[in-house]
């Protein structure tokens, strides 16, 4: 008894993935879905930045922060997606405890600095419609790279710094139920006294989720006020097809992320969680590009252009 209590509370030094182990006959289905979703996110995003760079028309502040959200989206995916796909057949596979950590820290990372990327779309939306006079004085090219690298820098302290600052104590439990390392899952395995990093996670979420969420709501309830003041009704429904497109996305990416984050966590994990996930992560990553380049006529003639066609009127 003594030595099973030794080997149940020794440190861990690596983690058991249990994805859908149990399920094995949800993983066929799952590969293909998920290798589909994978292709389609590289490729449409890809897409994206290629058409962005080459198009002169396209180097506007608002096609520099869709390029920037093309670009994270390939990142965001790449950080976890192909490590899944190669693990999916695998019975249990294990991760070791710092591959475990880099793919959660890269993967939480890349996740904050999009939720900051479309707060900052939002705000390059309302210099845009309801100030158009002073938009290129305001949004310069050298302002438009500042708060893009502002994200990035914002993101990385708000959630790598926390990780490496405060560290937790695994004793034994390492079966994450999960597909990949994440962070919620691993929460539930930790078994030392951590109130502080518990507090943290609550505040890097607050900052990350409800606020720039809420800063995005009263952009637009800006925009509308001002678009609803434009007496031309051609460029009215303009203003509106340009925000449709962020709209959307905010929608998607900002709802599934505050359920998953924000609902009270119980101790076991629930097969449902692990939905959510692949549906925030792997789903909205490859919806982002179909929604701009299906309601944007810039975007589409850039990509006839592209594809050696002509651009029709």
């Amino acid at each position: 008894m003594d030595e099973l209590q030794r080997t149940s509370y020794s440190e861990v030094t690596e983690f058991i993935l249990a994805g859908f182990s149990q399920k094995p006959h949800v993983q066929p289905a799952f590969f293909t879905g998920l290798f589909c979703l994978y292709l389609v996110t590289c490729l449409g995003n890809s897409l994206i930045v290629i058409v962005t760079q080459r198009d002169s028309q396209l180097h506007t502040p608002m096609y520099f922060f869709l390029s920037n959200l093309s670009f994270l989206d390939i990142c965001y995916s790449t950080s976890w997606e192909p490590y899944v796909l190669a693990q999916c057949f695998k019975d249990f596979p294990t991760i070791s405890y710092t591959s475990c950590y880099v793919q959660m820290t890269s993967s939480l990372f890349l996740g904050m600095t999009e939720h900051l990327l479309l707060a900052v779309m939002a705000y390059d939306h309302f210099i845009a419609i309801p100030n158009p006079l002073h938009y290129t004085v305001i949004m310069s090219n050298q302002v438009c790279l500042q708060m893009a690298v502002g994200t990035w820098v914002s993101a990385f302290l708000l959630s790598v710094m926390p990780i490496i600052a405060i560290p937790v104590h695994y004793c034994g439990h390492n079966i994450i139920n999960h597909v990949m390392c994440e962070i919620q899952a691993l929460l539930k395995l930790v078994c030392s006294d951590t109130p502080m990093s518990l507090i943290l996670g609550l505040v890097i979420s607050t900052f990350t989720l409800p606020l720039p969420f809420t800063f995005i709501l009263i952009s637009y309830i800006l925009i509308v006020a001002a678009v609803l003041r434009i007496r031309s009704m051609e460029a009215t429904l303009k203003a509106f097809s340009t925000c449709g497109s962020h709209l959307t996305v905010v929608t998607i990416f900002y709802g599934t992320a505050i359920y998953m984050y924000l609902k009270p966590q119980s101790k076991e994990s629930q097969h449902q969680d692990k939905v959510i996930f692949i549906f925030y992560g792997a789903v909205t990553p490859m919806l982002n590009p179909l929604i701009y380049t299906l309601r944007n006529k810039d975007v589409k003639g850039a990509l006839r252009k592209l594809a050696g066609g002509k651009e029709k009127s």
